[in-house]
């Protein structure tokens, strides 16, 4: 136990790669007592217990893609616990006040505050995995968010991942697409999709009002894969569905989640209830987005302090319940190959959507492999956590995809589909990295490609 306690009960660590992360620069008395000020508003008693319970025993260690990936101690889901843990008991015990060098608390400066944007951000998916292995219940994602929460206040948001949020601020939209755009795209994917056999009604609404679905995208969607809008949509149109999408807010991301800024968080989230209440629909339908899935279903009433006055499902369980309805045919001689399926971490671990992939993928697909482990075990695939957004940890980041990549090698298959924009980009980049020879899908355009129309 001694030597347990002695690798992760921690001495300030070296920081990797702080270079452009944030300007270094003196962190002014002010910002400080913003930054503690988190321990007093944040969570309460539930804050409390968890910086508090940890007993370092380091079985968190090998459930990190991070930790496994890079053999690194420093990475251990437990170090980043402590660092957090390290401020507050500096501040606000008995022991941590007067003899700090005695319980391994430190001050919240300059050298402290790189190395929690270093592991919080920089080392740190918040995938949640390591909290399912805590052999005590340690809420460690909620932790780090916590700890990002401080550095935001403090202005130390890596610049990338800040820049996402504030185009989603300023333009409504985490690319920045303007409206014009985003309306010639949607036009241009309805032409293409009406010249295909089968499909030569189908349209894709924008700002219909009184439609039971009001369906959100993620913004890569219209900018990179516009492919997927029409999967949707063609899914929507054999089920026979009233929907339609906002021409002014559909992005379901909301990157302010993995920033810490809460009122940037709050303000993303309300403009999307918003968009209900002005188009008047039923049920807000989430696009293939992880983190866009948690932040509003169910993190977003926490933030406006109010419960849903509309339905809200994400797509995988609409796709489910067409089919369990017989609303559509899938054709199970479509796809000969193997195809395995990525668990994005915020829909299954965090979400608890498991099963429904998983009842869809059997109703059309011969030779469907799990990967090992699956389901809320499933490894992170590297790109969660803003990852895919803090270009400045990119090498790191890619470090981490070896541990997803074997996992997909050894199933054998030749198709990975998984529910998730962010996990598509990331498996895309692990693909070509790894030279893996697959193909990656979403789980929709995987379906609207069995479609029997």
């Amino acid at each position: 136990m001694e030597e347990a306690i002695n690798k992760f009960v921690l001495a300030p660590a070296e920081v990797v790669d702080p270079g452009s992360l944030t300007k270094r620069r003196k962190l002014t008395q002010g910002e400080i007592n913003k930054a503690l000020k988190v321990f007093e508003n944040g969570g309460g008693a539930k804050l409390l217990t968890h910086l508090n319970s940890c007993v370092h025993c380091g079985l968190c260690a090998e459930s990190c893609i991070y930790y496994k990936a890079t053999g690194d101690d420093r990475f251990t889901p437990a170090r980043k616990v402590d660092l957090v843990a390290s401020v507050y008991r500096r501040y606000h015990t008995f022991a941590g006040k007067y003899l700090p060098s005695l319980v391994s608390a430190r001050d919240l400066n300059e050298d402290t505050a790189d190395e929690m944007v270093d592991l919080l951000f920089g080392a740190c998916t918040m995938c949640g995995r390591c909290t399912m292995h805590c052999s005590i219940g340690v809420d460690i994602a909620y932790l780090v968010k916590t700890g990002r929460t401080m550095l935001s206040v403090m202005g130390m948001v890596p610049a990338t991942l800040q820049s996402t949020v504030k185009a989603a601020v300023d333009t409504g939209n985490n690319m920045g697409i303007p409206t014009p755009e985003f309306v010639d795209t949607l036009k241009w994917m309805e032409d293409e999709m009406m010249d295909e056999p089968g499909t030569k009604d189908a349209r894709i609404p924008v700002d219909a009002k009184g439609r039971n679905i009001l369906y959100t995208l993620n913004p890569r969607e219209p900018k990179f894969f516009p492919l997927s809008i029409s999967a949707m949509a063609k899914i929507f149109y054999a089920a026979g569905e009233s929907w339609t999408l906002s021409s002014s807010m559909y992005d379901i991301t909301n990157y302010a989640y993995f920033s810490g800024n809460q009122d940037e968080a709050s303000l993303i989230a309300k403009r999307m209830w918003d968009e209900m209440d002005k188009l008047d629909a039923s049920t807000l339908v989430l696009a293939e987005c992880g983190h866009g899935s948690r932040a509003l279903r169910w993190e977003s009433p926490n933030y406006l302090h109010k419960t849903f006055p509309f339905k809200v499902k994400t797509s995988v369980e609409i796709i489910a319940d067409y089919l369990h309805d017989g609303k559509i045919k899938l054709d199970r001689e479509k796809f000969k190959e193997a195809v395995t399926l990525h668990d994005p971490c915020n829909l299954v671990r965090s979400g608890g959507i498991c099963m429904e992939q998983r009842y869809i993928l059997n109703e059309f697909i011969k030779d469907f492999r799990e990967m090992t482990p699956c389901g809320i075990d499933n490894y992170c695939c590297g790109g969660g956590g803003g990852q895919l957004a803090m270009s400045e940890y990119n090498e790191r980041r890619m470090k981490t995809a070896r541990v997803k990549a074997e996992q997909i090698r050894k199933t054998g298959a030749k198709i990975v589909v998984s529910p998730c924009h962010n996990c598509v980009d990331q498996l895309t980049q692990i693909n070509f990295s790894f030279k893996l020879n697959v193909q990656i899908k979403t789980l929709a355009e995987l379906v609207a490609d069995a479609l029997i129309l």
